[in-house]
């Protein structure tokens, strides 16, 4: 579980990005699994025959975290340029950010909002091959969101925090919070490959937009030949 008490103390004001639109999203409410809180979110479906849907889960939250994180927009921004009608997305906010309801629950309730999301992103493109892509703290709540809630194609891991969230014991070779052999140890217990950007640290300050580009042939596969 991704507890609080295992990172430094967040800060009383997190800071936070500010609020970004990408061409083509539509602002949406994604209800909770269950009676859960409902959630915020942002969704591109370009067209009926999409091939692939990708979920996109912001770091933590307590942190500054947000579906318009820089990381998660990079990658929102880079999905839609390269992947014209072919691909749609989904980036959301966990419980308690933005406006969605409820409030901060250790990364078990995030994990749920992430499986509402999914579920939402499906029933939009229900011809499409699924990927879940998690930044930082989001890495733990897709993969388990996946893990759970099945029908997940790939899941793509970008700056697993594996020191904080205990994936196995604690990306970029500047990584504050899992260096280079703890990478290697997770990819390899996931059966997973992995890529590294050397000089890069946890929040890809200056290599954002080179790192989406690597990083969004792994989620759409099908874009390999147009790239």
């Amino acid at each position: 579980m991704a507890k609080v008490n295992d990172l430094p103390p967040p800060p009383r004001v997190p800071e936070t990005s500010p609020p970004a639109k990408v061409d083509g999203e539509e602002e949406i409410v994604v209800a909770g699994i269950d009676g859960g809180p409902a959630l915020e979110a942002r969704v591109r479906v370009p067209s009926a025959s999409v091939e692939r849907a990708v979920l996109l889960c912001h770091p933590h939250p307590l942190y500054g975290g947000t579906r318009h994180s820089a990381v998660v927009l990079a990658l929102a921004k880079v999905l839609t340029e390269k992947g014209g009608d072919r691909v749609a997305h989904l980036r959301f906010n966990y419980r308690g950010v933005g406006t969605s309801e409820g409030a901060y629950d250790e990364g078990k309730g995030e994990s749920d909002d992430a499986r509402a999301a999914l579920r939402e992103l499906k029933k939009r493109a229900p011809n499409a091959k699924i990927t879940v892509c998690g930044y930082s703290f989001g890495t733990w709540v897709g993969l388990r969101a996946a893990s759970l809630e099945g029908g997940v194609e790939r899941v793509a891991l970008v700056a697993p925090a594996v020191r904080i969230f205990k994936f196995v014991k604690a990306d970029g070779d500047q990584d504050e919070f899992c260096d280079v052999s703890e990478a290697e140890e997770l990819a390899q217990s996931l059966g997973a490959s992995l890529k590294v950007f050397p000089g890069s640290d946890h929040f890809f300050l200056k290599s954002r937009r080179k790192m989406a580009e690597e990083i969004v042939p792994v989620l759409a596969p099908e874009l390999l030949q147009s790239l």
